[in-house]
């Protein structure tokens, strides 16, 4: 069973992504994936050739900051670095989560942890949506205390927004997780869902 993330930046995902991990999940982070794919000396080359050489430090690591900077934001030239950016990373990304995915073992839950993971077409790869809901302010609080200005914040949430589509959450079964208060509260609803996936999963290979 394939079960993937729905929720805006700052919604909890990466909360809920390891609780479900914690009850035995296979979860596959693209964040951690896409920071891999930028030590990758291809992409690397491919970055340098479309970025110039000033994303890079000194150690010629990618800084992830100067190139968020570039893409991210509501000016032309930043949507069309963004399309840039995508069109380097996302084949990278999408080859290692395909290939996380061919080697699950019969009966596992695998849990797609993917920031536009609508936007992407990863909701095609998938049984089952679980839909992140956080109150705004709660957002933005979690995003200021990382750091991300408003500026930043509105210009990712336009990203997400961009492409999505509401009719997905109709087309597949969809669970329903508040992350709006404590950790306790989202942990309380994450295991409730868990418990519903095991049921079907076994369901799943029993019909076979």
């Amino acid at each position: 069973m394939i079960v993937g993330l729905v929720g805006m930046i700052g919604s909890g995902k990466t909360t809920v992504a390891r609780r479900l991990g914690e009850h035995g999940a296979d979860v596959i982070d693209a964040d951690a994936l896409a920071h891999e794919a930028l030590d990758d000396p291809q992409v690397r080359q491919q970055l340098r050739e479309r970025f110039g050489p000033g994303i890079f430090a000194a150690d010629g690591r990618v800084q992830r900051k100067l190139l968020a900077g570039l893409v991210f934001g509501a000016a032309a030239d930043q949507a069309a670095n963004l399309a840039a950016l995508e069109a380097i990373i996302h084949p990278w990304v999408r080859s290692a989560i395909e290939t996380r995915l061919a080697a699950l073992q019969p009966g596992a839950i695998a849990v797609l942890d993917v920031p536009l993971l609508v936007q992407a077409g990863w909701h095609s790869r998938c049984n089952w949506l679980i839909r992140l809901t956080c109150e705004d302010p709660v957002r933005h609080a979690r995003l200021a205390a990382r750091g991300l200005s408003p500026a930043d914040v509105a210009a990712r949430e336009a990203a997400w927004q961009a492409g999505f589509s509401p009719a997905v959450l109709v087309s597949l079964p969809v669970s329903t997780v508040d992350t709006s208060a404590d950790l306790a509260y989202t942990c309380e609803q994450v295991d409730r869902v868990w418990q519903e996936l095991s049921t079907r999963s076994a369901g799943r290979a029993d019909s076979f």
